[in-house]
């Protein structure tokens, strides 16, 4: 899933239609052997989703070409082995360069909300945690979290139990033990998160046209705290939004020893080659 999301994201340039990318996003994910899990997923009609400025999720792949600006989140999920994989991240067509302050503080907090959250998953943790973390961090800067969608477990069922709320529950929810595998997820929004479902019956965007920005990682849950599934490799991008985190700067692959280490490994790399 990893690699198929980092070819894909490397295709998000102006000029370049989000069909062009699904068409990608399949061949790629047949050539390593996978199915596109999205493909015919409750009537899902394409092998991936792009969602583009307000659209907050499960954007179908069209023929509007990509413009300088545009912010884009494209989520892979690919079955391979029996298993799913699923993860999302933002790209921005054109660069930072191309973005507006307030677009790269949406995707800054976005990035650094999910971070946080994902920093405090171990054993023993309720998973109320990951909903007050994100809300709590959001909220001050003038964002706003979706209710309406939320992450979920996954393994050799695409969506499963347990729901992953990315807002304050104030009551217990269950507990989080080693093994358990799931997505987080975070929907932020500039404006009003409440969403408006087209007539296609998956394309969520905001009420009001704000932009929305979201990141997604498949977790895996160890003993000594959480691996990303869906972590980042050598050859993946470092984005801006990674080198000026204010929660963990470079690539996050997880809280786990083995996680850790190797993360280091990998940015380290990154500072040496840029």
């Amino acid at each position: 899933a990893r690699e198929v999301l980092d070819l894909a994201g490397k295709l998000a340039k102006a000029g370049v239609t989000t069909d062009e990318i699904d068409a990608a996003v399949h061949a790629a994910s047949v050539e390593r052997g996978a199915y596109p899990s999205p493909l015919n997923y409750r009537n899902f009609p394409k092998s991936c989703c792009t969602s583009v400025n307000e659209v907050i999720c499960h954007g179908i792949p069209d023929m509007r070409p990509l413009e300088d600006g545009d912010i884009v989140n494209i989520d892979i999920t690919v079955y391979l082995d029996g298993y799913h994989g699923d993860c999302s991240e933002m790209f921005v067509v054109g660069g930072r360069d191309a973005l507006d302050e307030k677009g790269r503080n949406l995707i800054q907090t976005t990035y650094d909300c999910w971070v946080k959250s994902m920093e405090l998953v171990k054993p023993g943790v309720n998973y109320n945690v990951i909903g007050k973390t994100i809300q709590d961090h959001i909220t001050p800067k003038g964002f706003s979290t979706v209710r309406a969608f939320c992450g979920h477990g996954i393994g050799q069922v695409f969506h499963t139990a347990p729901n992953i709320y990315h807002y304050t529950v104030n009551q217990p929810l269950d507990e989080i033990k080693a093994g358990h595998v799931f997505t987080i997820e975070p929907m932020i929004c500039e404006g009003l998160a409440d969403p408006y479902m087209w007539k296609d019956d998956w394309t969520a965007t905001t009420a009001d046209g704000g932009r929305s920005a979201q990141f997604e990682h498949t977790l895996l849950v160890t003993e000594d705290g959480v691996e990303a599934l869906t972590g980042k490799l050598e050859n993946s991008p470092l984005q801006f939004w990674e080198e000026e985190s204010a929660i963990r700067k470079g690539i996050w692959l997880g809280t786990s020893g083995n996680a850790r280490e190797r993360a280091e490994e990998l940015n380290s790399n990154k500072v040496e080659t840029k």
